[in-house]
């Protein structure tokens, strides 16, 4: 049963951007994304942490570039015709994300985001809003401002600096 939409009572419907990091699609909020281009090879950054993989020059703006793969140990990245850099707007700030590749733009309703796992302290799921059940399909979605501004991926200190 879904949501009648003119029920003035009804939450509304969010859209999600789908992408894949290795085997698993995963969902963040679409308002935060403001482009989608291809890989392109980033300048290194010494010292930098190895999810880091350097910066790129975005029409006058240095934007760090993250490579999720790396950050969730989801094997060795490999690069090809369909990974691309989701940049971000965080806060003030603007962020590029390497993924697998980009799916579709998927509208959520409430009843189709399940709360996230309780997986215990092994793993650090405060990023994590919930599951997104479609039909077939299963999108981890993710809090990106919470991951991104998070004090273990360190871009607060690197993106300021």
């Amino acid at each position: 049963m879904s949501l009648v939409t003119s029920d003035a009572h009804a939450v509304p419907a969010a859209e999600y951007l789908a992408f894949t990091l290795g085997q698993e699609e995963y969902g963040i909020d679409i308002q935060k994304v403001s482009e989608i281009r291809s890989y392109e090879t980033p300048t290194r950054i010494a010292n930098a942490p190895a999810f880091v993989k350097g910066v790129v020059n975005l029409r006058g703006i240095i934007v760090p570039i993250v490579d999720m793969r790396i950050k969730f140990s989801l094997g060795t990245p490999s690069y090809d015709q369909f990974t691309v850099v989701i940049i971000l707007n965080i806060g003030q700030r603007v962020v590029g994300m390497v993924v697998d590749r980009v799916s579709d733009v998927t509208t959520l309703l409430p009843e189709q985001i399940k709360p996230a796992p309780e997986l215990g302290t092994a793993l650090n799921t405060d990023h994590i809003v919930g599951l997104g059940t479609l039909d077939d399909r299963m999108l981890i979605l993710i809090d990106i401002d919470r991951l991104m501004t998070s004090e273990e991926m360190g871009l607060i200190d690197s993106v300021a600096a």
